[in-house]
């Protein structure tokens, strides 16, 4: 029968075992109707035999009374061997990659190989700005440090606390008001409030300085009607860094939202409902019941928005705030050193990095009983001025991070000189989406080969070469642009002397200025989110279907292209689907690494508002933001459905 097994595989006898299991049962481990068959005779054959019938003697050695080896003995290197591989091989000192490449099929061998390659290639930032940052000259950085090292650094960690506090507050405000409450207009709300992720921070800053600016409509309003001169009134400035942390946090207050929002829902209401009972009024109940059950989700939200915070490189140099991310772009192109802008690199991925170590061991803490009775909450329903100041609060974030900068920006582009037919136009379009898509393919590929070597091989090794995968979105696009330039550039002109010496021939620079290069500072600085999307519908596959495929005679990669990928689609759709979007608001990696005269809608939008032409400046950014739109709209239904 094709659809059934014979694994001949028997401890303690000689014969072979006549037990006829489907493929499914064998993957299992389960016994047919001979009871001497045992887990191990199956999971051996499934690690170890490209074969569909495996014979006995391969399975288990002879424990006849005359063979050589007892059950038990074999039993026992048949478990040790399958526990190196699920430990790294603490007892022998041998890893998995050690194991996968001496025992390992060809296939398994490939997959290490590909994965560690990656992860190499992920640790080169790191290591090519910590290299360049101890081998250049500290003159530069002394004259900085004796000028604006402090600033940047005071800075950027005000930015990061306004930004964390306006997250918070945002976020889970509005989370606990659309999980617990019930109030006119809630459902439009609850997933308006997760559309202004989709927009770029820099893209509301071009249209609220277009707004509130001493030249913008708001100001030249109130001048006109009260008759008042540019002294005689006090208006706050936008290009401030008050102004700074509230674009940020109108762009950034959706993470703390759907994470909070998520550990709400799950909540029970069996433990706020024992808080009232013991006397707590709602108030008192949100505070010491539901905020600290939410709490580990709404702190990796906050980390979040400050990662990205420490990132944004757009809106902080539009807006002239000195921080380390302006520092680091300044002294790359304005003052032409390279050991100086690596130092500030290095301080900056330093913080970065220290952001994602309190972040995972958040993550790796919060253990939380919710009890074993799950009881959905039941929603208060908020009527009369309640409910006006519920919809009023959720309200606002939708106005002043959707609705205000969309209807700017259109009118903006509608007084324009850009035409988005025009051949430049369509040049710089089809520069981002040629970049976008082959990044998002890179990546998503990366991530599967990660993901794969994890779930193949699991032990000290793939769990640190996976870990190294996600540590990129930590990384601001600005460090890793100087991490990967530093050391291509120096292989460049070694080779180009060499070759001069040699041959008197001269090869230019042929990695450094290249597209190959930049799609893999976008690989690193994405690849967390494709790895999440892709763990997020693996966690689905049952490793029954991987040892199926293995007994059938299918290797790793016939496993992932028979059975993963197909199963996975739509994970690995919304991986690519988030990568583009990413690569298309990018704006430091590209404005540093891109190849000369190759220019993307970003980069368009962020030289013309460098100009102060904002209005030209519009066209390029509602084209990012409506790409932008796309995940976010799916991730809209997502919530949505999950509220049903």
């Amino acid at each position: 029968m094709a659809d059934r097994v014979s694994l001949q595989a028997c401890g303690g006898h000689e014969r072979p075992c006549h037990s006829w299991k489907t493929v499914n049962e064998a993957a299992r481990g389960i016994a047919g109707t001979d009871n001497r068959c045992r887990r191990d005779d199956v999971a051996r054959p499934i690690l170890d035999a490209p074969s569909i019938f495996v014979p006995a003697a391969s399975a288990r050695p002879d424990t006849s009374p005359g063979g050589s080896e007892s059950g038990d003995k074999a039993r026992s290197r048949a478990l040790q061997r399958r526990a190196e591989l699920g430990t790294g091989g603490r007892h022998h000192g041998r890893g998995v990659l050690d194991i996968a490449l001496r025992h390992g099929t060809g296939s398994e061998r490939w997959i290490a190989v590909f994965a560690i390659l990656i992860a190499a290639i992920a640790t080169l930032p790191h290591l090519g700005v910590l290299a360049a940052a101890l081998t250049g000259s500290l003159d530069t950085l002394a004259h900085l440090a004796d000028t604006v090292l402090w600033r940047y650094t005071w800075t950027t960690l005000v930015l990061c606390l306004l930004v964390s506090v306006g997250t918070l507050v945002i976020g889970t405000g509005t989370a606990w008001l659309v999980t617990m409450t019930d109030f006119s207009g809630r459902r439009v709300l609850e997933v308006a409030l997760v559309i202004p992720l989709a927009f770029p921070a820099y893209v509301l800053a071009y249209a609220y300085t277009h707004l509130l600016d001493h030249p913008g409509i708001v100001q030249s309003t109130l001048r006109d009607v009260t008759g008042w001169g540019p002294r005689d009134y006090w208006f706050p400035e936008i290009r401030s860094l008050g102004g700074a942390a509230a674009m940020l946090t109108l762009v950034l207050y959706p993470y703390v939202y759907l994470l909070a929002r998520a550990a709400f829902i799950s909540q029970s209401a069996t433990t706020f409902f024992a808080a009232r009972v013991l006397g707590r009024s709602a108030r008192q109940a949100f505070f010491a019941v539901a905020l600290p059950l939410a709490r580990p989700a709404i702190a990796a939200g906050v980390l979040l928005a400050v990662m990205e915070t420490i990132a944004d490189f757009g809106t902080v140099a539009y807006f002239g705030v000195q921080t380390f991310a302006t520092g680091i772009y300044q002294s790359w192109f304005s003052l032409a050193d390279r050991a100086a802008a690596a130092q500030l690199s290095l301080g900056l991925l330093s913080f970065a990095l220290l952001l994602a170590l309190l972040e995972r061991t958040n993550r790796g803490k919060a253990r939380y009983e919710m009890g074993r009775r799950q009881e959905r909450m039941v929603r208060v329903r908020l009527d009369g001025r309640a409910g006006v100041l519920a919809a009023v609060f959720c309200g606002l974030p939708v106005v002043f991070g959707l609705i205000v900068p969309t209807v700017a920006l259109f009118f903006m582009a509608l007084g324009s000189e850009q035409v988005l037919t025009s051949r430049r136009y369509v040049g710089f379009i089809q520069n981002s989406l040629t970049l976008a898509s082959v990044a998002a393919l890179v990546t998503v590929v990366a991530a599967m080969t990660l993901g794969s070597f994890h779930r193949i091989l699991p032990g000290r090794v793939s769990t640190a070469v996976l870990y190294i995968g996600r540590i990129g979105y930590a990384v601001p696009g600005g460090v890793i642009a100087v991490g990967l330039l530093v050391p291509f550039a120096a292989f460049d002109n070694a080779v180009d002397a060499w070759m001069r010496a040699t041959f008197d021939v001269s090869t230019g620079l042929l990695l450094t200025g290249s597209i190959w290069l930049l799609v893999a500072a976008y690989m690193i600085r994405f690849l967390a989110a494709a790895i999440g999307a892709y763990e997020g519908g693996i966690s689905g596959v049952s490793p029954n279907l991987d040892a199926a495929s293995r007994v059938l005679g299918r290797g790793v990669f016939g496993t992932l292209g028979r059975v993963h990928v197909p199963i996975l689609r739509p994970s690995l759709l919304t991986a690519a689907l988030i990568v583009f979007v990413d690569v298309m608001k990018e704006l430091p990696a590209t404005l540093i690494m891109r190849p000369f005269n190759y220019d993307t809608l970003a980069v368009q939008a962020f030289r013309l508002a460098a100009d102060e032409r904002l209005e030209g400046a519009a066209v390029p950014s509602l084209v990012i933001a409506a790409i932008g739109l796309v995940p976010v709209v799916l991730l809209c239904r997502q919530v949505a459905v999950r509220d049903r």
